[in-house]
C-alpha cells in the first residue's frame, strides 16, 4: 500500500472535564494526523489518561469539540467510539485468554454464511490470517490467545483494531510489559500501520521511545495544553522542562553516602533453578543497586530475604545476627521492608482509600488495648504527616487508591514501608510506569532514607537509573551475581557486560 500525503484525522479543540473536586482538563488540545504517531506526554496526573477516556467514549467531556476528518462527533460509548474508527489498545491488554486468536478479533463482530445463517469460520480464520500478514505477524488463528506471550497477544489487539477499520489507534504504555525483542517487533508493527496511513497517538514515560517512533509530540501539564511540537524540532531536555515546568539539571539527585555498620548479610542463599549461591551484604546509608537482565534472578532474590520464598540453602544475618525468616510478616518483624515491582498486585488495595492503604501495615500502633479499637485521629494524623512528607498528590485521604496516579500510588506505598521506620528497604522497580518529574521525587525520598541511616536494595532494569542513584551495584545472570561495581567505575557498556555474563 503505498503511504498518501498526511492529513488532520482528528482534532481536539478546548476539552474540559471536571470530578469532584478535581479539574482534570482545562481546555486542552490535540491533533493526530494520518500515517503519523503523535506521541502524548505528560507526567502521572497530567490529564492524559481522561482525554483518551474521552475521545474513546468512556467519558463524556464538559466543553469541547471533537472533529473526525472534519465532523463533528459526539461518542456515547467504546462501541459508538469503535465504529467511528477510534480504538484504543490499554496497557493492561483485554483479550480473552480461552478463545482462539480468530475468536478474539471477530467477537461481537462475527460474520455468518448468508445461506445458512451459521458462523463463517473459514472467513473469519482467512481473514484473521491476512490481517495479520498485513502487520508481518505469523501467528496461528486458531491457537488460544493463553498460549501466546504478552507480545503476541498485544497484536493480536492491535489486529482487532485493524478489522474494524481503525483509522486512528491509541498505543497506551504499549511496551511496558515487552521484552527488547517484542518492543522491536512492536515497532516494526507501527511503521507498517503508517503506511497503511493510520493515525496512532502513542503514549509512554520512555522518553527513548519517542525519539525513536514519534513524528509529533503533544505535551500536557495539570491538566492543560503545554504545546504541539515535531520531534525533530526538540531534545530530551526541552522535552522534560515542557512536561514538568522546570529544568531539570539534575535527573538523578545523588546523596555522598555517610555509610556505617553493616545491616543486611546474605551468605550462599539459592533457589532451585532461579538463584545459585548468592551472597551480598548492604550498610546502613547506602543504596545497593541490583541490575540484571529480566528473568536473571533479582526478584527472587529479594522475595527471598523478605520470606515470600522458601530458600533451599543459605543464611540470612540482621545486624550480625542469624534470622531465620519464612514469611513477611517476620520479615517487617525483623526491620525488612520490601516494595513489589507489582504494584497494583503485590502492593496495594485498589478499592481501600489512600489512607487506609498507607497505614495498613501499621495498624497495630492504632489499636487500643482495652477497647481493641484503632484510634482513627492518631491514624489520620499519621495519614496527614506522611502525605504531606512525601507530597502525595490526592483530594483527600478517602480518595480510592487506584484514582491516583502510578507516581503517587508509588508515593503512598512507600509512604507505608516508612511508617515502620525499616532497617533494611528493598525497592524493586521503584520507577516503572512513573513519569520524569515523580522519579526524581521517589529518588530525593531514597536519598532521605539513605541519609537516615536505612540500607536500601533499589532492583531496576533502568540502567541510567542504576548508575544515576547507586553507590555501589551488584549484578545478575542466571540467578548468580556476576559482577560488583564501584559507583565511580560504573558504566552502561560494564553493567552490560556482567548482565550477559559475557566472561563465561
Amino acid at each position: 500500500m503505498i503511504k498518501n500525503e498526511s492529513h488532520l484525522v482528528l482534532e481536539m479543540k478546548n476539552i474540559v472535564k471536571s470530578f469532584p473536586g478535581v479539574k482534570a482538563l482545562k481546555g486542552v488540545d490535540l491533533r493526530a494526523y494520518s500515517g503519523e504517531v503523535m506521541a502524548l506526554l505528560g507526567e502521572n496526573g497530567a490529564g492524559k489518561s481522561t482525554l483518551m477516556k474521552i475521545l474513546s467514549g468512556v467519558y463524556k467531556r464538559d466543553m469541547g469539540v471533537i472533529l473526525i476528518d472534519g465532523y463533528n462527533v459526539e461518542f456515547k460509548n467504546i462501541k459508538d467510539a469503535q465504529s467511528n474508527g477510534v480504538s484504543i489498545i490499554h496497557q493492561e491488554l483485554s483479550v480473552l485468554p480461552n478463545l482462539t486468536v480468530w475468536e478474539n478479533i471477530f467477537l461481537g463482530n462475527e460474520k455468518y454464511n448468508p445461506l445458512t445463517r451459521r458462523l463463517n469460520k473459514k472467513e473469519m480464520i482467512d481473514e484473521t490470517r491476512e490481517l495479520l500478514k498485513e502487520i508481518g505477524s505469523d501467528i496461528d488463528p486458531e491457537i488460544e490467545v493463553r498460549y501466546l506471550s504478552v507480545g503476541e497477544r498485544q497484536m493480536v489487539e492491535i489486529v482487532k483494531s485493524i478489522s474494524k477499520n481503525a483509522k486512528l489507534l491509541i498505543l497506551d504504555e504499549p511496551t511496558t510489559a515487552l521484552t527488547d525483542v517484542e518492543v522491536s517487533k512492536l515497532f516494526e508493527v507501527i511503521d507498517r500501520l503508517k503506511s497503511q496511513n493510520i493515525a496512532m497517538i502513542y503514549i509512554s514515560h520512555r522518553l527513548e521511545e519517542i525519539f525513536t517512533m514519534c513524528d509529533k509530540v503533544t505535551v500536557l501539564r495539570d491538566g492543560s495544553y503545554v504545546g504541539e511540537d515535531n520531534v525533530s524540532n526538540i531534545d530530551r531536555n526541552k522535552l522534560i522542562s515542557m512536561m514538568v515546568g522546570r529544568n531539570l539539571e539534575e535527573q538523578y539527585p545523588y546523596v555522598e553516602p555517610q555509610v556505617g555498620k553493616e545491616i543486611l548479610r546474605v551468605d550462599n542463599i539459592s533457589l532451585t533453578n532461579r538463584v545459585e549461591n548468592v551472597s551480598l551484604k548492604v550498610n546502613a546509608g547506602e543504596i545497593v543497586g541490583m541490575s540484571g537482565l529480566m528473568g536473571s534472578g533479582r526478584t527472587e532474590v529479594a522475595k527471598i530475604i523478605f520470606g515470600e520464598y522458601k530458600k533451599n540453602s543459605g543464611n540470612v544475618y540482621i545486624d550480625n545476627t542469624l534470622v531465620n525468616i519464612s514469611s513477611p510478616e517476620q520479615a517487617l518483624n525483623k526491620g525488612i521492608a520490601y516494595l513489589s515491582e507489582d504494584r497494583k498486585g503485590e502492593s496495594l488495595i485498589l478499592n481501600m482509600s489512600v489512607k487506609q492503604n498507607m497505614t495498613l501495615s501499621n495498624l497495630n500502633k492504632y489499636e487500643n488495648n482495652l477497647t481493641k479499637k484503632l484510634d482513627r485521629k492518631l491514624e489520620s494524623e499519621d495519614y496527614d504527616i506522611f502525605s504531606k512528607k512525601l507530597s502525595v498528590k490526592t483530594p483527600s485521604g478517602e480518595q480510592l487508591i487506584k484514582n491516583l496516579s502510578g507516581g503517587n500510588q508509588q508515593k503512598v506505598i512507600l509512604a507505608k514501608l516508612i511508617m515502620l521506620s525499616p532497617k533494611v528497604l528493598i525497592i524493586d522497580e521503584p520507577t516503572r510506569g512513573i513519569d520524569v518529574g515523580a522519579k526524581k521525587e521517589i529518588y530525593e525520598i531514597l536519598n532521605e532514607l539513605k541519609k537516615a541511616g536505612t540500607a536500601i536494595i533499589m532492583i531496576s532494569s533502568d540502567l541510567e537509573e542504576v548508575l544515576g542513584i547507586s553507590d555501589r551495584i551488584l549484578v545478575m545472570s542466571e540467578g548468580k551475581i556476576t559482577g560488583e561495581v564501584k559507583r565511580e567505575d560504573a558504566t552502561q557498556e560494564l553493567i552490560m557486560k556482567y548482565a550477559v555474563n559475557a566472561d563465561h
